[in-house]
């Protein structure tokens, strides 16, 4: 599943590009000149210096997803924007915490924003962006501003501890692949539920077309997070803009690490040594545990699990009453969660 060759974007990312950068660069413009800055470098517009650059551009996926969600219930992208821009926003909080606490220093094929501008200003640049969320919702004058705004809060609520939990994992040897799971469904498929229901619930949809859409974003969520698990080890950093082997070189506990941990035989056994061993792992070491983490099974339970998770998403879609065009834009984007390498 994780290869070399790069999986197109879905069709409904271009218009989540179109519709929503400029709002959301205006949203974080208004932060100040010096919280705008860091988050304007952390986004890819501008260079350490604040001089604008050629922005590559993220994923989109979540403005993707808020978008098609409003015209899952009827109404027009345009009517989710600022829902889209919402959810952007505390996706790109939770990036700026997660490179503090991760010690990374590279995101994107550059420095991230802590080690260009520092760790405080990375942290408040943060907290501003989460601040900005709430604010662009609760802008919008329209009676479902308020409930998509509760929906944003708790699912950053369960972001949080999802992180807490992953760094609390940090310095356990006992971690149970039933505990990894629910950390990576709170740190991941909780924004993406929110990211795949709160376009709805803004523009007044009915809660049986929430909830359903918040299902099949919980299961997205998840499947999303064992593919980057599995680039995290296997992905190459041309793809996805980090160091070859950084999962396995902080060791964290990821999904296929866990599950490979968990196995029974030799390969978890001679893995567990490596892993929990004091000292640092020079590469051939590295390389040797991405050899036992796949001879363990990890590997093969996660893209398994990857699998399962887009099947049970795609038949959250199957049970609403969907537009043809708008079934098919969501299956898209979950196809895309399993099948992309970058």
């Amino acid at each position: 599943m994780v290869s070399a060759s790069t999986t197109s974007q879905p069709g409904s990312v271009g218009l989540a590009r179109e519709l929503v950068a400029p709002a959301l660069r205006a949203a974080v413009g208004r932060l100040g000149p010096g919280m705008a800055r860091v988050a304007g470098y952390h986004q890819g517009w501008l260079d350490a210096s604040g001089q604008p650059v050629q922005a590559s551009g993220g994923k989109a996926l979540r403005p993707a997803l808020a978008l098609l969600s409003a015209r899952a219930a009827g109404a027009a992208a345009e009517a989710a924007v600022p829902a889209a821009v919402a959810v952007e926003l505390v996706h790109n909080f939770s990036l700026l915490h997660d490179d503090v606490m991760d010690g990374d220093a590279e995101r994107r094929h550059r420095p991230t924003a802590w080690a260009v501008f520092g760790t405080s200003s990375a942290i408040l640049a943060g907290d501003a962006l989460l601040t900005a969320a709430l604010e662009t919702l609760l802008d919008v004058p329209v009676a479902g501003a308020r409930p998509a705004a509760r929906r944003l809060g708790a699912a950053t609520q369960r972001l949080v501890c999802g992180q807490a939990a992953d760094l609390g994992f940090e310095q356990r040897s006992d971690v149970s692949l039933q505990e990894c799971l629910a950390m990576a469904r709170d740190k991941t498929s909780a924004l993406l539920s929110c990211a795949s229901s709160i376009g709805a619930v803004l523009v007044g949809a009915e809660p049986a077309l929430v909830d359903g859409l918040a299902a099949f974003g919980e299961h997205l969520g998840t499947a999303f997070q064992v593919v980057d698990d599995l680039l995290g080890i296997w992905g190459t950093p041309d793809l996805t803009g980090k160091p070859v082997l950084s999962d396995l070189r902080s060791r964290k506990k990821s999904l296929p690490v866990v599950a490979a941990l968990c196995a029974t035989g030799s390969a978890a056994g001679e893995l567990a040594e490596l892993y929990f061993r004091s000292s640092p792992l020079d590469e051939d070491e590295l390389r040797r545990a991405a050899v036992l983490v796949e001879r363990a099974g990890g590997r093969g339970w996660a893209e398994r699990l990857a699998e399962d998770e887009v099947s049970s998403a795609e038949r959250c879609l199957a049970g609403l009453n969907l537009p043809l065009q708008i079934h098919d834009e969501f299956r898209e984007i979950a196809r895309f969660a399993r099948d992309r390498d970058r």
